[in-house]
């Protein structure tokens, strides 16, 4: 499996992306969307992970390009803002059923992206 990272907070993104190649993940990261949208114009990646709100462009814009980059993409939202359930209702508005809230611990992302990748035909 090959994982996109995305997070303005770079620390939190390279130690995830550490933490997931120590387990046999491949881990790119990027600290916002400009960035995230050159590395899958060179690089290949199954699931993106990103951040709801950076500056820019946010999370929920990113997955629409980068689903029109990468129609097979699966995604994974963090959140750090906000209620759950007000979460919740802009996820399923930008059609994405799998999030986390931040800080988010390695198992928990483990597990939600075995979730994801276990869904091949659903639009995530």
């Amino acid at each position: 499996m090959r994982v996109l990272l995305v997070d303005d907070e770079e620390q939190l993104v390279s130690t995830l992306a550490e933490r997931l190649e120590l387990r046999g993940i491949h881990a790119g990261w990027a600290t916002g969307g400009e960035e995230a949208l050159e590395r899958v114009k060179s690089e290949t990646f199954d699931l993106a992970v990103l951040d709801v709100k950076m500056p820019k462009i946010s999370g929920i814009e990113l997955k629409k390009r980068l689903q029109v980059l990468c129609p097979a993409m699966k995604f994974i939202f963090l959140t750090g803002h906000g209620s759950e359930e007000d979460f919740t209702a802009g996820a399923a508005e930008a059609g994405s059923d799998f999030y986390l809230i931040k800080p988010v611990k390695i198992e928990a992302l483990l597990e939600k992206m075995n979730e994801v990748m276990r869904h091949p035909g659903k639009s995530i």
